[in-house]
């Protein structure tokens, strides 16, 4: 049937009718917005594994706005990161209100922690969830939680390398620590879930899979009664194609060497460690909760490095926290000197409710806070220096992560994604993202090396 005559009544009646059909036939597409930790980041891509197999168009922090659905998952770990996860809402809230999007829906750490308070204040939103609530969620959908897609998921990093979430939740206590507030009590999943997880993802060009957990080493004392991570990693050791396991986030107090010994004999297990130790002032770990001195600490990465020379450790630290006093920064400042980890990162405390630590006094201000950060990472960026400079001359197998301005940019076995250090490569030849090149280091940085392709 021919449309009517321009310019008739009948005319408007058609085109408004018309409009209606073709937005009532627009088929859904979801933007998952991830915040946070590289934990957010799997259960994103969890979720979009989940939302595509339901037949649900769904993009990771697109900027093409050509979505109308947007999930937001959020961090709740400290002031900043619910600032920034806050605002990312809000900012939804305006698209929404200009009609730029249909729904909105919030999940995650923040979500869980601060629910009620978030569903009083923002009322636009359409639903918030836990971070343990992703059938729920897809119901909104109309989808169904496909259990037979556990370990299959959308990968919102570079198709080379992949993070692997071996446990979710925590039973530690430190007492500056909201994540068991909002993740719970540990849970391990199997190594048979975990093996075929990751030879999902060789099959699909993953080369290296970074594992994390709130704490690694605490894998298996629920399913197995025993800390099972040394048998975890041998088999993923064994799976065909993985060239490099990382590990992530192990804790100090009682560490099981075996993890070292593991490390030692595989060699597609990444001689890096990151075991964060957040202070050295026996006051300071005493009131974190921490359970380990700073004597005990000294004596962990002694026998580390003892085991297996070379290691690349990793830690983090916290500045600021309530009753911290310029002995225990210097005492600090000392231990870094001492021990010369090879990477450090530093976060300044943030007062967090229902933690131990909150009914203490938040007695440092935000501008001292980072002041010490910035004095004790000054310490460390000396530190680094040095140690990049020991490089120079040497090669190093590098895996080319990237090219930006026209130059390759890769790390070593001793540098994770986004948190270490970076290689610039020098090559005349074109080079394939997720490869594994020899490099030669003829310059050093603070913070990254620069080198030749061998």
């Amino acid at each position: 049937m021919a449309a009517p005559s321009s310019g008739s009544s009948t005319d408007v009646h058609y085109l408004c009718a018309l409009i209606m059909k073709t937005k009532s036939i627009r088929r859904d597409k979801v933007n998952i917005i991830t915040l946070g930790c590289s934990k957010n980041m799997v259960d994103s891509e969890v979720l979009s594994g989940q939302l595509l197999a339901n037949d649900i168009d769904t993009v990771h922090e697109s900027r093409k706005r050509d979505h109308n659905i947007v999930i937001i998952n959020t961090c709740g770990f400290i002031d900043k990161a619910k600032e920034e996860s806050i605002n990312t809402i809000l900012d939804h809230v305006e698209l929404k209100k200009r009609g730029k999007l249909d729904k909105l829906y919030v999940t995650g750490c923040l979500s869980e922690r601060y629910r009620n308070k978030l569903e009083e204040e923002i009322p636009e939103v359409d639903a918030f969830f836990g971070t343990m609530e992703l059938p729920l969620m897809l119901k909104k959908f109309e989808a169904d939680y496909k259990g037979e897609l556990i370990g299959e998921r959308l990968l919102a990093t570079p198709q080379h390398y992949a993070y692997m979430k071996i446990s979710e939740g925590c039973n530690r206590t430190c007492s500056f620590c909201a994540i068991p507030l909002m993740r719970g009590t540990h849970v391990s999943r199997t190594i048979e879930s975990l093996v075929a997880e990751a030879k999902q993802l060789v099959q699909r060009g993953v080369k290296e899979v970074m594992l994390i957990a709130q704490e690694l080493t605490y894998y298996g004392l629920d399913i197995y009664k025993e800390r099972s991570l040394p048998k975890l990693m041998h088999a993923l050791a064994d799976v065909e194609g993985l060239e490099w396991i990382r590990l992530h986030y192990a804790y100090p107090s009682k560490f099981p060497m075996e993890i070292i010994d593991v490390m030692k004999e595989r060699p597609n297990i990444c001689k890096y460690l990151d075991i964060p130790l957040q202070h050295a002032s026996n006051n300071m770990l005493k009131a974190m909760k921490r359970q380990i001195t700073r004597e005990e600490m000294e004596e962990l990465v002694a026998q580390i490095r003892e085991r297996l020379p070379g290691i690349c450790l990793r830690t983090t630290l916290i500045a600021g926290f309530p009753g911290e006093t310029r002995e225990d920064v210097e005492e600090l400042k000392t231990f870094l000197e001492k021990m010369r980890f090879d990477r450090v990162g530093i976060f300044t405390y943030s007062h967090e409710e229902d933690t131990s630590a909150f009914k203490l006094e938040d007695n440092i201000s935000a501008e001292e806070k980072e002041e010490r950060a910035a004095e004790i990472m000054e310490v460390q960026q000396e530190i680094s220096l040095e140690k990049n400079q020991e490089k120079v001359g040497r090669i190093f197998k590098v895996m080319v992560d990237k090219k930006e301005a026209g130059r390759y940019i890769g790390r070593t076995e001793f540098d994770s994604v986004e948190v270490d250090n970076e290689v610039i490569i020098n090559s005349s030849r074109k080079l394939a993202i997720g490869e594994f090149v020899q490099v030669k280091i003829t310059r050093a940085f603070d913070f990254d090396l620069e080198g030749e392709l061998v």
